[in-house]
């Protein structure tokens, strides 16, 4: 027993750092009310742009594959680089609150959906029951967006992939993949897309690049 004991004590100290998955605590029931409650009071979002890109179906494949992109690199660095994990959880966590600020105060939504699709096959099926999911409010700025770009910044910066370049690079095409695919699912408006990633750029800013540069200043100046 007493063994069992300083096991678990141990195993709390190394992976302590998993307490931030309870921030799902916070975020799912906010945006569940949020969901709940914007259906058509809502301002709209639309850009010019938007009326330009098509709808194309086999995007849904790219806009699914966002889940495990987005979850399987998060549970990996958990498990094996606890400083990736936690500058990785500051980087999502932070954006997905903000997000859920501005559509809590700036109720916000889109009239992008076709109403009779192009065609009929298994990818437009998909889009049927992505459609009747997933409302089309509470878009801007994308999370979709924004947690994909989170997502490559972490595997980019990690030191497990330093010396793989071409995961980094297959990385970097599903993040791309994952943007487009929001925009020709008619899923997101352009705006979203941009402010999704303006924000991005900012807090890369301040959870990679500072940080970095502090480093390197320390180690300059001793």
């Amino acid at each position: 027993m007493k063994n069992s004991k300083i096991n678990f004590k141990e195993l709390f100290q190394k992976y302590k750092h998993g307490l931030l998955f309870l921030y799902a605590l916070i975020y799912f029931p906010w945006f569940s009310l949020i969901e709940k409650h914007v259906t058509w009071h809502f301002h709209i979002v639309h850009m010019p742009l938007d009326d330009i890109i098509p709808f194309c179906e086999y995007f849904i494949v790219p806009y699914l594959f966002w889940f495990p992109y987005v979850a399987i690199p998060l549970v990996y660095f958990f498990l094996t680089d606890k400083e990736t994990f936690i500058k990785s959880c500051k980087f999502l966590f932070t954006g997905m609150t903000l997000f859920l600020i501005i559509s809590t105060i700036y109720p916000n939504g889109a009239y992008l959906r076709p109403i009779v699709f192009p065609r009929e096959n298994l990818f437009t099926n998909m889009v049927k029951n992505l459609y009747k999911m997933d409302t089309p409010t509470n878009l801007f700025p994308s999370i979709h967006v924004y947690n994909a770009i989170g997502t490559h910044i972490s595997i980019h910066y990690s030191r497990k992939f330093k010396e793989s370049v071409p995961f980094r690079a297959g990385s970097l095409i599903i993040s791309i993949l994952i943007i487009l695919s929001t925009m020709f699912l008619k899923q997101h408006s352009a705006f979203d897309v941009i402010t999704a990633i303006a924000l991005s750029i900012v807090f890369w800013l301040i959870f990679y690049v500072k940080p970095i540069s502090s480093q390197r200043k320390k180690r300059l100046n001793p």
